[in-house]
């Protein structure tokens, strides 16, 4: 056997097929079958040289115990994106369609050191003081709401009707976003991780943001913005904005896909079907094999380094492939050994996910109040034909067509103020009575 024949061969239809080239993370081949690419890459070691988008090169972390050194050593690997050399050179522009989630904010995510746990300390202590309780009967009647827009037809888009609205109408509540604003925030999340005149949503999304601001200011709430306002660490407007900015981002897309996938691992396992009642060995399931967020968390090293055997230069691009940790062989034997939560998908280290409980349970009051309202729900198509979104770093559907036995009656529970402890506001008569947005029409139907 000589070197061709155990040279690594790159998926069908990959760019880099004998090209020598950087292996794509974009486009529709990468999306239709990522697991083909990360076993591709798994051939170069522990990282990989690979291409978010056109012109833009990182490098790719694959192996669990290289990614657990990287995630947990601050120290050599720092989150402050202003370090990142190509950005500097100009390399890569600002107008990059990655860049909205790569370039640097004042946020803990980008942050290190003292200012991280400043700004960590601040989002950790205000998330915590959610209430459980709160929290499921916000996903119930946003959830009873939305089932009630389509439960009459039969038919339904599981990620446009449902999946994709719910975790902004989640978080809009309990960070006491009023419509008007909350419009604009489902806006400007959606074009900044579709990468669809991301530019414009990002703008839209920081005016909303701050707008959020200056009203919790002059009229504190009992939500997530006013206790994060009124922490210890004495936020200034800026850095208000850029957390929530971050909190509302990082907590909607992720989550809509973590909804998505779950039902999809439910409608196409017929064991699920066959057992029932296991949405939470689905959701773990889906963590492990589809995570939301299948690469990110950014890295630069300080000075040149080594990252299991690989080279780095200071100032790199380097990601965490959660998705091929979870799947390699390191994690398989893991797993089997019944270490069922062992995977990468909250991250891990001082930037492992913040919001990791509140999004397992309202994934899982979510989808368990949909099965409980549409017990036939099915596939409405074969599961060869659903695609999936393209990019670097989410794992998400484009859609998630199902049928079920239509509802007589759109179902409806009982109304809630939009903010706990708030009468819902009344627009001035100079401003529109009706935006015609998603999030306006919820808070309509809530408050009739």
């Amino acid at each position: 056997m000589n070197a061709h024949d155990t040279a690594p061969v790159p998926p069908p239809g990959c760019p880099a097929h004998g090209s020598g080239a950087r292996v794509p993370l974009h486009g529709p081949e990468f999306a239709a079958d990522p697991q083909a690419y990360y076993e591709y890459l798994r051939h170069y070691g522990a990282a990989a040289p690979v291409e978010l988008a056109p012109g833009v090169e990182a490098t790719l972390v694959t192996d669990y115990a290289a990614a657990l050194q990287l995630l947990q050593d601050s120290g050599t690997f720092r989150k402050d994106a202003r370090r990142w050399r190509a950005f500097n050179e100009g390399k890569v522009g600002p107008d990059s369609p990655v860049a909205p989630l790569l370039a640097y904010r004042p946020n803990c995510m980008f942050a290190d050191g003292a200012d991280h746990l400043r700004l960590r300390q601040a989002v950790t202590d205000s998330m915590a003081r959610v209430d459980t309780r709160r929290l499921s009967r916000s996903t119930e009647q946003i959830s009873g709401y939305l089932i009630s827009q389509f439960a009459a037809r039969g038919s339904a888009d599981l990620l446009g009707d449902y999946a994709k609205q719910l975790p902004l109408f989640v978080f809009n509540e309990l960070f006491g976003c009023p419509a008007d604003i909350g419009d604009r925030v489902l806006f400007g999340i959606s074009g900044m991780f579709d990468g669809v005149n991301a530019d414009k949503a990002v703008e839209v999304l920081f005016q909303a943001v701050g707008e959020l601001v200056a009203l919790k200011r002059s009229k504190p709430g009992d939500d997530v913005t006013s206790w994060l306002m009124r922490h210890e660490a004495a936020l200034s407007d800026e850095e208000m904005v850029h957390q929530l900015a971050l909190l509302l981002g990082a907590g909607a897309e992720p989550l809509r896909n973590l909804i998505g996938n779950t039902l999809h691992r439910l409608l196409t396992h017929e064991r699920y079907a066959r057992e029932g009642g296991l949405i939470d060995e689905a959701l773990d399931d889906t963590l492990w094999e589809n995570p939301p967020m299948s690469n990110y968390a950014p890295h630069y090293p300080a000075t040149d380094t080594e990252l299991a055997g690989q080279h780095l230069q200071a100032g790199d691009l380097v990601l965490v492939s959660f998705a091929a940790a979870n799947t390699g062989p390191a994690l398989r034997a893991s797993r089997q050994a019944g270490s069922n939560r062992a995977h990468l998908a909250w991250s891990a280290g001082p930037h492992a996910c913040p919001s990791k409980e509140p999004a397992r349970h309202i994934t899982v009051t979510a989808i368990e109040h949909l099965l409980n309202e549409l017990p036939d729900v099915e596939l409405a198509v074969p599961e060869d034909s659903l695609t999936w979104r393209p990019g670097p770093f989410n794992r998400a559907l484009a859609t998630l067509p199902a049928r079920f036995t239509p509802a007589r009656n759109g179902r409806r529970t009982e109304p809630m103020s939009p903010v706990a402890g708030e009468e819902p506001e009344t627009p001035a008569p100079s401003r529109p009575a009706e935006r015609g947005g998603m999030w306006s029409q919820f808070l309509n139907w809530l408050t009739r």
